[in-house]
């Protein structure tokens, strides 16, 4: 039961009276605002804020906090003047302890009736005059910490670059028996790993809210666990590590050369597999390509199952897009199209990176606002342009008349020729798509460097690739391969 405001449910619990649970979330806000001041906004956010007050199995009051460091680190640092403060303020003088999530749980389960095996939790009465205080206890578990609430399967859009990897996250978040462990997701920056992991620990909790999910990105593994050796309390860190049924991290591939972490993470997950217990990792690359990696540590991550994400083929940037942009004008209230020329162009220009996709959407509809759906070609372009790839490499219709030829196995001259079949005629107007969409080259420009042709020869050339890629996949990955090759 929760207590919000100060105000207590009608079904709550007699074990403690209304009045004293009242009066017990009212003390804790008054001694944080003290607490606060004295210790700072750091220390302060980083050891006080998480912990959570519950009710102990004896009708006591416990301050519960989310791991076994930052319960000594209050032990040592602050109990006493949370002691003092607490006697200060509480006028029923309850007795407040201080432990744990994994002790608390443990004594919960000792002195219980299962039926009532729930702790209550005492949420702060928000003030008005105090909101410099919103980190101080929530409600939401703490183990949805560092987990972002947009990214979940509902807003992941799947396609044949990431199907599979979709799937094994989908498996591995219905606690299904049969799964393989560890799982690891691999790929370059921008490919949707960060997404997948943060939808599969939510779902996980979801369908399993009594099992403990514990997700930490490799950058946070490794400053906890430096801070634990140096606080002496590695064995508390070990502790709450090695009680998760599932530990997922993400980008594992930052702990690569840190030795001694790196021991640690082989060793938490070597216990975890042993015990059945699940375990999800990322990574820019798959572990034979970490040659800075331990070898052990290289080996087990290869024992599972190693799924590599592809990058977003046009048909899943287009989805992407249009999932984007009916969240955008659900923001603002408008219609949620744009013109499709305009998703053309944002689909072909932001091939290497979701995130760069997004980004450039974000752009234009910081500018656009309400007016998005209306937006021409011109004018996107125009708002991009100086967003577009700083220090991008420069591609010339040279560049791309050499690539397109070695690709389909001609010569240059041959798409400069007058020759009209279409094992020439379908490369040359590819090479030209490719120019309109690459270089900023006008479309009279083009077609001079095509042999003198004019600017209607390749405004023909450029609409029918955009027709014929909807159709013909072969063509589409023809020019998915040039894109990359050409942009380095």
């Amino acid at each position: 039961m929760t207590i919000k405001g100060g105000v207590a449910s009608q079904d709550f619990s007699a074990a403690i009276p209304a009045v004293a649970c009242e009066s017990a979330g009212g003390v804790w806000h008054k001694v944080c605002l003290t607490l606060k001041r004295e210790l700072g906004d750091a220390s302060f956010g980083s050891w006080i804020a998480p912990a959570l007050l519950r009710e102990g199995p004896s009708g006591d009051v416990v301050l519960v906090t989310p791991t076994g460091i930052a319960r000594d680190w209050i032990r040592r640092s602050a109990w006493r003047r949370i002691s003092e403060l607490w006697i200060a303020h509480d006028p029923t003088a309850r007795r407040i302890d201080l432990k744990s999530r994994l002790e608390f749980e443990a004594s919960a389960g000792a002195y219980v009736d299962a039926a009532k095996a729930e702790p209550i939790e005492i949420v702060l009465p928000v003030s008005t005059d105090a909101p410099s205080l919103a980190p101080v206890p929530t409600g939401k578990p703490s183990r949805t910490q560092g987990l972002q609430e947009r990214f979940t399967f509902e807003t992941f859009v799947p396609g044949p670059a990431n199907e599979f990897a979709h799937a094994v996250a989908r498996r591995v978040a219905s606690w299904a028996d049969g799964h393989f462990n560890p799982v690891l997701f691999h790929g370059p920056y921008g490919f949707g790993k960060t997404h997948l992991l943060n939808a599969l620990a939510w779902e996980a909790m979801r369908q399993a809210p009594t099992k403990r999910v514990v997700y930490l990105t490799a950058e946070r593994f490794l400053s906890t666990f430096v801070r634990a050796v140096m606080d002496r309390q590695t064995a508390a860190f070990k502790e709450e590590l090695r009680a998760a049924d599932l530990l997922i991290i993400d980008d594992v591939h930052f702990i690569a050369g840190k030795q001694s972490t790196q021991e640690e993470l082989f060793h938490t997950l070597t216990a975890l597999v042993e015990e059945g217990r699940r375990v999800v990792f990322s990574s820019d690359r798959p572990p034979s390509a970490m040659t800075e990696m331990d070898a052990h540590l290289r080996s087990h991550l290869s024992a599972g199952l190693v799924c590599g994400l592809e990058p977003a083929d046009r048909s899943l940037r287009m989805g992407i897009l249009e999932r984007k942009i009916q969240t955008l004008s659900a923001a603002h209230g408008s219609e949620p199209t744009m013109r499709p020329d305009v998703l053309q162009f944002l689909a072909d220009r932001f091939t290497d990176s979701v995130r760069e996709l997004e980004g450039a959407l974000n752009t234009l509809s910081a500018r656009a606002g309400e007016g998005l759906s209306r937006l021409t070609l011109d004018e996107v372009q125009a708002i991009l342009r100086p967003h577009l790839r700083a220090g991008e490499k420069r591609i010339t219709i040279d560049d791309i008349q050499k690539a397109t030829a070695d690709h389909y196995g001609m010569k240059q001259a041959d798409l400069l020729s007058e020759r009209r079949n279409r094992a020439v005629a379908r490369p040359r107007q590819a090479a030209m798509w490719l120019a309109k969409q690459l270089t900023t080259r006008s479309l009279p420009d083009i077609g001079r460097r095509f042999g003198g042709r004019d600017h209607t020869t390749v405004l023909h050339a450029v609409r029918r690739i955009e027709a014929l890629r909807l159709e013909d996949s072969a063509l589409n990955h023809d020019l998915e391969v040039l894109t990359r090759k050409l942009r380095g």
